[in-house]
């Protein structure tokens, strides 16, 4: 058996990166695509490797040089017109050689699993194409394939269909072909091909035309939840980079993301804090219905989006401002927020990292259980001056909550003290009695003008890719000045159409918070069972947990990650958190929730 690599393309797409090599020169995590490509051939056995070279090929000969002489033999063919032609002129190129031996046809843009190339060689059928189930990254030409495996279409880029994409597996560009097939039927065809189209097209419109014919030849191989990743331009290499990383190494580039994990089709995240039962299909029907209009048509601005805010929480208008998200509503609150702050340890961070160290005066309670209550925190800074306080409730990520008895309490006193009172209650849809516990009404917000509400509409509304949140108050001066800080178009028009059809559909979310709450008993008592786990109370839509044997929270978190592709919070950079061992773990649907105690147990 042989190799032949298609290496000539320019890769203009990866910019500065290619200016002076070809693509395969590009490292990834340290390491040149040609380099891995060689040394996983090296471990098989070839009776030559076969490197067809364009752009910058005396570059890539002269790196190349004898450095592989020992494992590999490795010849050049030239492709002088690179610029000019497609890949099915470089193999053309060496057609005379594809007939001389079985051979294993590669794209040089790729990085892949080890474990490909011995898939490859150890099925017995000789003509075999690795495909991969299609997923949203995904570009280029695609196959479907029958019960038995065979290919019986190849869909190129003009002929896809976003309508059929269940049924497409993507081409891995790499191929196993038999000498008889590159002598009686992919030779043949390859120059009737260029002899009537040209020479600019890809080699892979002659595979199509074969299956056409006689799908039976050909036969496709689906890699499963094998690793690999096509690179052509620098956002697929900062992808390749962080699916390939190792150790911490791989931990870290996940988290500098903050989100974007839809990248990362096959990764179960459990650092994702959202209602996994909505919106229900309806209503996702619906903004997709609207889709045209949404995104070619400006939204409303800030009256608007406040009116439509309002009447989704029942308040009063000039109570309430609609943000980008509850992070942008977070930073313009505490930019403006002057004098000493009250914060509860651990908690959401985004909070205090708005304010100058010497602001804040922290409290953090003295027990294993991370819980407090409106007594605790009233005594506390009851002998401390403070101007303001803030409560995550329930908190993040302890989960701890104060009932909406407590929190009248704490109203009460606030405003006795003169203190301004925030209070985050994002999560407060997941907790039991969830129907009363909220403060988003105009009697509570008008018993106390230094009282002010914020909410993210993204967790339990199970919608954070339209980034929306509110925040609201009876203390209209702060509410226009936060309206006079922010975008006037701060709220895009799916987030702006979401709020408008959200009334249809409030029974359904009722519904999809109850069957939340049902789930998380669920996963709760399943997660007691992990004997290395001490799993704290909740009432948010996450465990914090503390890893009490076996490992430290870093340890388990890297090894979820690297053996069963699971995402979780390590929180020992959390303030109050650091070396106590806690991770968090979020509350997901039943399947996926199952799918994590099995990882845990394995372990």
């Amino acid at each position: 058996m042989q190799a032949i690599i298609l290496a000539a393309g320019m890769g203009r797409r990866l910019g500065e990166l290619t200016k002076d090599q070809t693509k395969c020169m590009v490292p990834v995590n340290g390491v040149r695509l040609i380099d891995r490509l060689l040394g996983q051939l090296s471990q098989l056995s070839l009776s030559r490797v076969i490197i067809v070279v364009g752009y910058k090929g005396q570059e890539l000969r002269d790196y190349i040089g004898d450095r592989y002489h020992d494992r590999l033999r490795i010849e050049f063919a030239e492709n002088p017109i690179y610029d000019k032609t497609n890949n099915i002129y470089s193999l053309s190129l060496v057609k005379q050689q594809f007939q001389e031996d079985d051979t294993l046809l590669i794209e040089s843009d790729l990085i892949f699993s080890d474990r490909l190339f011995q898939m490859l060689v150890e099925n017995p059928y000789p003509n075999l194409a690795l495909v991969a189930k299609y997923e949203s990254w995904m570009d280029g030409t695609m196959v479907r394939i029958d019960a038995d495996n065979h290919i019986v279409n190849f869909v190129p880029k003009k002929a896809f269909k976003y309508a059929d994409v269940d049924q497409y597996y993507k081409t891995v560009n790499i191929y196993k072909f038999s000498r008889d097939f590159a002598q009686h039927k992919y030779v043949p065809f390859l120059e009737a091909y260029c002899a009537a189209l040209g020479n600019n097209e890809y080699y892979e419109q002659v595979l199509r035309v074969i299956t056409l014919i006689d799908h039976a030849d050909l036969k496709a191989l689906p890699i499963g939840n094998e690793k690999w990743y096509e690179i052509d331009d620098i956002q697929d290499l900062d992808i390749a980079e962080t699916i390939f990383a190792e150790g911490e190494e791989m931990l870290h580039r996940f988290n500098y993301r903050y989100g974007g994990h839809w990248r990362f089709p096959k990764m179960l995240d459990y650092c994702y804090l959202v209602n996994p039962y909505f919106p229900p299909q309806r209503m996702k029907d619906e903004l997709r219905a609207n889709f045209d209009t949404l995104l070619t048509e400006y939204p409303s601005g800030m009256f608007v989006n406040s009116l439509l805010a309002g009447k989704y929480f029942g308040i009063k208008q000039d109570y309430v401002v609609a943000g980008n998200g509850a992070a942008e509503l977070i930073k313009s609150l505490m930019e403006g927020t002057q004098g000493r702050i009250g914060v509860i340890y651990p908690t959401f961070e985004e909070y205090p990292h708005r304010l100058r160290p010497d602001q804040i005066v922290a409290f953090q309670p003295d027990n294993d259980d991370l819980s407090y209550t409106a007594d605790d925190l009233i005594h506390f800074f009851g002998e401390r001056q403070i101007d303001s306080l803030l409560l995550i409730n329930p908190d993040n990520p302890s989960g701890n909550f104060i009932p909406m008895e407590g929190l009248r309490s704490l109203i009460t006193w606030s405003r006795q003290q003169g203190i301004r009172l925030i209070v985050d209650e994002s999560f407060v849809d997941f907790s039991e009695d969830f129907e009363h516990n909220s403060l988003l009404h105009n009697d509570i917000l008008e018993s106390y003008k230094g009282l002010v509400v914020m909410k993210s509409i993204s967790k339990s509304y199970g919608v954070p890719g339209l980034r929306l949140g509110i925040l609201a108050s009876a203390d209209t001066d702060t509410i226009c000045r936060i309206k006079e800080d922010v975008s006037i178009w701060n709220i895009n028009s799916f987030g702006e159409f979401y709020m408008q059809i959200f009334g249809k559909y409030e029974k359904d979310y009722v519904q999809a918070c109850h069957r939340f709450i049902a789930e998380r008993d669920r996963f709760g008592k399943l997660l007691r069972t992990i004997p290395y786990l001490k799993v704290l109370p909740t009432q948010a839509n996450y465990f914090c947990c503390q890893v009490i044997d076996k490992y430290t929270s870093a340890e388990l978190t890297l090894l979820l990650l690297e053996r069963f592709n699971i995402m979780a919070k390590d929180c020992d950079s959390k303030n109050g958190l650091r070396g106590g061992n806690y991770i968090r773990l979020s509350v997901r649907d039943t399947e996926d929730n199952d799918h994590l105690i099995e990882a845990l147990r394995s372990l």
